[in-house]
């Protein structure tokens, strides 16, 4: 593939892929006619900058794994961004053996979502007993929203304490709002005047970006891991905005008797299969249909109406996207936990009685239980 050689800036401004010309649906590629666009960015960014539409393009996933894998390398603050959305979805999994030695900060974005009432410390505390049991080893933990300017201070009070002399890499799954915190530390560290592409839609920074800083280090932005375990990544592209939410979750009380089902619209399926009477709480985005009927016809309704009475996506995007496989699950009695779904949210039961529930999601989406986030 022919590259741009002979322009300045061989890299994208917006997300640091190589440019070349001759292959539209490839990565980094870039008009000759757009060469003299300041800044010189690729065909793809400048899409989502001006249009927010981001056009598919294939990275391969080694490439992803080779560059983490040169951190441990390095003398190195390891900035690892994970959405609070998608706790267990977005953290990078064995991400420790990367970094090697290298402190570890983690910035959980998206606090924003979460009612206004959940007390910090105790979420704090919950985030250290996850990380600590996916073997992930931090110096501090920092709460934030970067797209609602919420603790971005606590961010820059972070990473003064722990920098040092240190370049600064950031890593992170793809949507986590990685992009939009490395904007805000370059208003704060740096007199670059370039701002990253952000954009709503997953994989926006196909490359390494380095953006120097006052000292002579530098920060590093790393492209996006992808996890195809996550709902973001397999939903249709135009679904996406429903299924991420951008204001603070509005939770759903359902009173369910055994023998009941919820849908959330037509991706998810929710199997109250045996318990006594009790409460159990959505935390989805608002934008999200449930339904509830029995379930004895939830197969009926499901067939009959998926993609239209249950919501979206199409029942043509759906024969795209992996069938449903069933995770069957005991709630023991005594504790409150949720019903984990990557990328769609969680449901949370309520009850201390204990209950066998079913729960049927895309083949491969993680679906796991864990211990209450609220």
């Amino acid at each position: 593939m022919k590259e741009l050689e002979h322009v300045k800036a061989v890299h994208c401004a917006g997300c640091g892929i190589l440019l070349q010309s001759e292959q539209s649906d490839a990565p980094g590629y870039l008009p000759e006619t757009a060469l003299k666009r300041e800044p010189v960015i690729c065909q793809r960014c400048f899409r989502i900058r001006n249009y927010n539409e981001a056009s598919s393009v294939a990275v391969d996933q080694d490439d992803f794994l080779k560059l983490l894998g040169g951190i441990a390398a390095t003398n190195s603050l390891v900035v690892h961004i994970v959405d609070l959305y998608d706790f267990e979805g977005s953290l990078i999994s064995g991400l420790q053996r990367f970094v090697g030695q290298n402190p570890v900060l983690l910035v959980v974005n998206k606090v924003d979502l979460l009612p206004k009432s959940m007390n910090l410390n105790r979420l704090r505390n919950w985030i250290q007993q996850q990380a600590k049991a996916e073997g992930l080893r931090t110096v501090d933990i920092v709460l934030c929203s970067a797209k609602r300017n919420i603790g971005f201070e606590h961010v820059i009070e972070a990473l003064d304490r722990y920098r040092g002399d240190r370049d600064v890499y950031v890593v992170g799954a793809t949507n986590v709002g990685k992009s939009t915190l490395i904007n805000r530390l370059i208003n704060d560290y740096s007199d670059l005047e370039r701002e990253l592409t952000t954009s709503r839609y997953p994989g926006t920074t196909l490359d390494a970006i380095h953006i120097p800083l006052d000292d002579g280090k530098s920060i590093i932005d790393t492209p996006g891991i992808v996890y195809t375990s996550r709902m973001t990544e397999i939903v249709p592209r135009s679904f996406l905005g429903s299924l991420l939410p951008d204001k603070p979750i509005k939770p759903l009380v359902y009173q369910l008797n055994d023998g009941q089902t919820l849908f959330i619209n037509s991706l998810v399926r929710f199997d109250f299969v045996e318990g006594e009477r009790q409460s159990f709480t959505l935390y989805v985005s608002n934008a999200m249909n449930v339904h509830r009927t029995k379930l004895e016809r939830a197969d009926k309704l499901y067939e009959e109406h998926r993609g239209e009475l249950l919501g979206a996506p199409s029942k043509e995007e759906l024969d795209e996207m992996p069938p449903w496989t069933r995770h069957s699950l005991r709630i023991p009695r005594g504790v409150k936990k949720d019903i984990f779904i990557s990328g769609l949210g969680w449901i949370q039961a309520n009850g201390t009685t204990g209950a066998i529930v079913d729960l049927y999601a895309p083949k491969g989406i993680k679906v796991m239980l864990r211990d209450s986030l609220i």
